[in-house]
């Protein structure tokens, strides 16, 4: 599972000219799901995105998390972040999960982050969405579960 995780002021997400998600400060989070994941793989990634400590306190460190400053969540589900475009010119999707597993384990991972208290938008799963991100900073980092220690 991948998240592309960007820090923002302000973020929407609309599907056919209707805006179906909408937050504030907060973080808008692309989240792909790989074939082989697993909820263990939302289980690592949501508590690490919502403690992550990439907001500044008032001296602009990068000290506080999302919970500190008291920020929301908006999930678009991106599968396109499992793209292999190593040959060739057009990219491959084969490591994408199919979408009934992606479906799942997206609103796995949403579920788990509403549970943290923090309010959280989606956009919906498998339509066109058109997403509005105000990055700020930018700061935009990229998850995988793949990567964890242990």
């Amino acid at each position: 599972m991948k998240a592309l995780i960007q820090r923002v002021s302000r973020a929407s997400v609309s599907v056919a000219g209707e805006e179906v998600g909408k937050i504030g400060q907060g973080l808008a989070v692309l989240l792909g799901v790989a074939d082989g994941d697993s909820e263990k793989d939302a289980d690592y990634l949501i508590p690490k995105i919502i403690g992550l400590r990439i907001f500044t306190d008032p001296d602009g460190k990068f000290n506080l998390s999302l919970e500190d400053v008291h920020g929301e969540l908006l999930f678009v589900s991106q599968f396109t972040l499992m793209a292999d475009a190593r040959k060739g010119r057009r990219p491959s999707f084969t490591d994408a999960a199919p979408p009934a597993l992606a479906e799942k384990l997206f609103n796995y991972a949403v579920n788990l982050a509403r549970q943290s208290g923090a309010n959280v938008a989606t956009g919906r799963f498998q339509q066109h969405m058109l997403v509005e991100i105000h990055n700020d900073g930018p700061v935009t980092i990229m998850l995988n579960s793949r990567d964890k220690l242990g």
